[in-house]
C-alpha cells in the first residue's frame, strides 16, 4: 500500500516547512513538472471542450460573499476577514462568485449561451490542524473549476457533458471512480431555501446521470449549500473514500447576482449555472495518482520520460545528443553516466521512468539503443531516432500504456 506523503518526499515532488506553516505544502521541480502537465491537460481538454479560460482575484470584499451566500452558510471554513483601507477583504473559498461577476460584467445575448467559463485558480479553506495531511487536505487549493452559464433547457446536456470529461480525464490517467454519489440535502439550516429549485435541479442532475449511463445512489446531507451535485468518488489503498470530481446545479447564486440574458423573444432571462471540476484539486488528484501508481506515472505525466544510460564514459558524449534529439520532440529526458554507479545501479534508481536506452559502444557507432520499459519488457535494439518518435506519439496520445506494437 502506498502513501503519497512518504512517496511524495522520496521522489522530491513536494514537502512541507514549518515556517510556511501546516497544510501549506511547496512543490519541488519534479512535482512542479507534474502539475504543470496536469494543469495544461486539463486546459487543453477544456479548450477542445468549448470552454473559455479566465482569471480572478483570489481576493474578495465581505459582501461578495454576503451576495453569494457564503458567508451565511460557509464561514466556517473561510479565513477571517482583514481591514484594507476601511474594508473587508476575504480570501475566496470558492471560484463560483468571481465567475458570476464576470458573465454580468455586460450584456449577454442566448447566442452566447452556453457559455462555458473555466479557470484552474487558488481558493482558500481554513481547514483545522488536525485534519491536514500531505496534498489531500490542505489550507491553498488549486482548483480546476469551470462554470456553465446556460438555459434550463440545456443544463442537463451540459452535466452530461461534463461527467464525459471527467471520465475520458480518469481513463488518460489511469484511475477510476469507485461509485457516483448525487448529493441532496439534509436537515438543518445549512442550505438556501427553495424547495422547487432544488426539486428541479436535483431532477436536471438525474437527468445527466441517466443520460450518461452512470450508476449512482443518492446520499442526503451531502449536497453544497447552493445545490445538489454529482460527487465522483474515488478510494485511496486504505479504503479510504473522498471525493475527487463534481457537477453541481445551481438556480440560487444566479438569482442572488441577478445575473440575465436576452432571449430569443428579446426579453431578460435568467441562466442556470453548471459548476463542474475535471480533476478537483490539483493537490489531491496527485495524491492520488501517487498512490494508486505508486509513483509509477502514466508516460506522458512523468517528471523523467527517458533516461538514457550510457555504458562507458566514450558513449556519454552520444548519450546527451540523444537526450538533445528527445528534448526537441517535447520528451523530458536525461541522461544517468558512469559517474553515478554501476549501469545496474542506474538501471534500479530509474525504475519508475517510463523509458530506458542503454546505449554501449556497438549502439553508439550504428544509431542505435536498446530499450527497457519500465515493466520489465525490452522490445529490442531500436534504431535511435525510430525510437525516440515512437515514445514521443506514446506521449503525445496520453493514456497508460507503454509501448503498442509498430
Amino acid at each position: 500500500m502506498h502513501d503519497h506523503r512518504r512517496l511524495g518526499r522520496e521522489l522530491g515532488l513536494f514537502d512541507t516547512d514549518p515556517l510556511m506553516g501546516a497544510g501549506l505544502p511547496y512543490w519541488l521541480p519534479d512535482g512542479a513538472v507534474v502539475r504543470h502537465t496536469l494543469e495544461e491537460y486539463v486546459r487543453e481538454a477544456e479548450r477542445a471542450a468549448g470552454y473559455r479560460h479566465v482569471y480572478s482575484p483570489v481576493l474578495g470584499k465581505r459582501e461578495l460573499y454576503e451576495l453569494s451566500g457564503h458567508w451565511d452558510h460557509y464561514r466556517d471554513d473561510m479565513y477571517p476577514p482583514m481591514e484594507l483601507g476601511g474594508e473587508q477583504m476575504l480570501l475566496r473559498p470558492s471560484l463560483c462568485p468571481h465567475h458570476a461577476l464576470i458573465f454580468r460584467s455586460r450584456t449577454r445575448s442566448h447566442r452566447e449561451l452556453p457559455l462555458r467559463m473555466a479557470e484552474l485558480g487558488g481558493m482558500y479553506r481554513s481547514e483545522r490542524s488536525g485534519v491536514l495531511g500531505g496534498l489531500t487536505r490542505v489550507r491553498a487549493i488549486q482548483l480546476n473549476d469551470a462554470h456553465i452559464f446556460c438555459t434550463p433547457d440545456q443544463a442537463a446536456e451540459e452535466a452530461a457533458g461534463a461527467l464525459a470529461l471527467i471520465s475520458r480525464a480518469y481513463a488518460d490517467l489511469g484511475i477510476r471512480a469507485s461509485r457516483h454519489r448525487l448529493s441532496l440535502p439534509g436537515g438543518g439550516g445549512k442550505y438556501v431555501a427553495g424547495p422547487a429549485l432544488w426539486r428541479r435541479a436535483t431532477a436536471l442532475l438525474r437527468e445527466a446521470l441517466d443520460a450518461s449511463g452512470v450508476a449512482y445512489e443518492a446520499v442526503e446531507g451531502e449536497a453544497a449549500f447552493y445545490g445538489p451535485k454529482i460527487d465522483v468518488q474515488i478510494t485511496d489503498p486504505a479504503g479510504r473514500e473522498t471525493t475527487l470530481s463534481t457537477v453541481q446545479i445551481d438556480f440560487h447564486q444566479p438569482e442572488r447576482f441577478g445575473l440575465r440574458h436576452t432571449g430569443p423573444d428579446g426579453a431578460r432571462h435568467r441562466p442556470v449555472m453548471v459548476h463542474r471540476s475535471v480533476i478537483g484539486s490539483v493537490e489531491r488528484a496527485v495524491a492520488h495518482l501517487l498512490e494508486e501508481h505508486g509513483g509509477a506515472f502514466p508516460p506522458w505525466l512523468a517528471p523523467v520520460q527517458l533516461v538514457v544510460l550510457p555504458v562507458g564514459e566514450d558513449q556519454e558524449e552520444h548519450a546527451h545528443a540523444v537526450v538533445r534529439e528527445a528534448t526537441a520532440l517535447g520528451l523530458r529526458a536525461e541522461a544517468s553516466g558512469p559517474a553515478e554507479g554501476s549501469l545496474g545501479a542506474r538501471i534500479r534508481r530509474a525504475r519508475l521512468v517510463p523509458y530506458q536506452a542503454v546505449l554501449g559502444a556497438r549502439e553508439a557507432a550504428d544509431g542505435l539503443l536498446a530499450v527497457r520499459l519500465r515493466d520489465g519488457r525490452r522490445p529490442g535494439v531500436l534504431p535511435a531516432a525510430a525510437f525516440l518518435r515512437r515514445v514521443e506519439q506514446r506521449v503525445r496520445a496520453r493514456g497508460t500504456a507503454l509501448w503498442e506494437p509498430a
